[in-house]
């Protein structure tokens, strides 16, 4: 059962919920000893943080859109909730939600955008997002803009999602998860036109390794615009680049189905 979305409209002259926001203390990538530990970061628009509700533990408790809003801090919208005991808490905003619709998270609960529910009871074919790993946790996977799950099988205490990348994974029944995509789809659309965009954002110029000298990276060296001379690339460090398999956490491969497919 797929769900329907439809584009998303931001709420006008909205501020964000006071009681919600946060101050984000920027590091400008330097470690406590004042080294830069993450290059290319800096300066930047100063920004509040929004406290979203990921896991969003008011069960069998209705809530009411109130607001739909921007969030500097990530690619997809937020949602700002009213439940029935007045508190408000900010969630991922799904595809098509609209102001005034109502939401509700339980262990069963009607198929319909923004409704939080148990994988095991939401049937196959249906969009998801904001999934749990891990019973309790709070969702952990498919939170960017316009990314989705889709529930493919269920097989016993699981469940088997394929994610937006292509990979195949297994997951318990009883974790919970969102109907519907994650907002703000046309985001991977959007084109940074000039170099202070970037510098808004927080992000320093690079520099390639090619255009530098051989003492600051493997790359550098030779008279006008040669290659990196050398079979594969490498970091400022020596270490391999481009391509190479960073993934460490392994406590989870075993649910891992299918790999990804290269494009």
């Amino acid at each position: 059962m797929a769900v329907q979305t439809q584009n998303i409209k931001l709420t006008k002259n909205k501020k964000p919920e006071k009681g919600l926001l946060l101050r984000w203390q920027k590091t400008g990538g330097r470690a406590q000893n004042g080294r830069i530990t993450t290059r290319h970061i800096g300066g930047g628009y100063r920004k509040l943080y929004r406290i979203v509700d990921f896991g969003q533990k008011n069960l069998d408790m209705p809530g009411k859109v109130v607001a739909i809003e921007y969030d500097p801090n990530r690619t997809g919208y937020l949602a700002l909730i009213e439940y029935e005991n007045k508190e408000k808490k900010y969630i991922i905003a799904p595809q098509g939600l609209k102001e005034g619709e109502a939401v509700i998270t339980a262990e069963k609960a009607p198929i319909s955008l923004g409704n939080r529910l148990q994988l095991k009871n939401i049937p196959e074919g249906t969009l998801i997002h904001n999934i749990e790993i891990m019973s309790g946790q709070g969702g952990k996977m498919v939170r960017s803009a316009g990314s989705s799950a889709v529930i493919i099988a269920h097989e016993g205490n699981f469940c088997n999602l394929k994610m937006s990348s292509s990979e195949i994974r297994r997951i318990p029944g009883d974790c919970f998860a969102s109907v519907g995509a994650v907002s703000n789809a046309d985001y991977r659309f959007k084109r940074w036109i000039k170099a202070g965009i970037s510098r808004k954002k927080g992000i320093r110029p690079r520099v390639r390794g090619t255009a530098m000298n051989p003492c600051d990276h493997p790359h550098g060296g030779g008279e006008g615009r040669t290659g990196i001379g050398m079979k594969h690339p490498k970091t400022p460090w020596g270490k391999p680049a481009f391509g190479v398999k960073t993934r460490r956490r392994t406590t989870t491969d075993k649910y891992i189905l299918q790999r990804r497919k290269k494009k």
